[in-house]
């Protein structure tokens, strides 16, 4: 499933302006049965899991 969220000029908030709400993803469309996911950004790996108390620890 491939998630995709919206990066036009309009979801952007300018200065002075109020910013907009994040979008919601839900943990399970992220983690589909996994604890653990890795996430990319800006060339660095990120792993995001979660806990046996059901929290979510991001760690670089």
């Amino acid at each position: 499933m491939d998630l995709q969220i919206p990066s036009s000029p309009a979801a952007r908030s300018e200065p002075g302006q109020p910013a907009l709400q994040p979008g919601v993803v839900e943990a399970d469309a992220l983690f589909r049965g996994h604890h653990e996911i890795v996430i990319s950004h800006n060339g660095a790996h990120y792993r995001l899991r979660i806990t046996k108390n059901g929290k979510l620890i991001l760690t670089k």
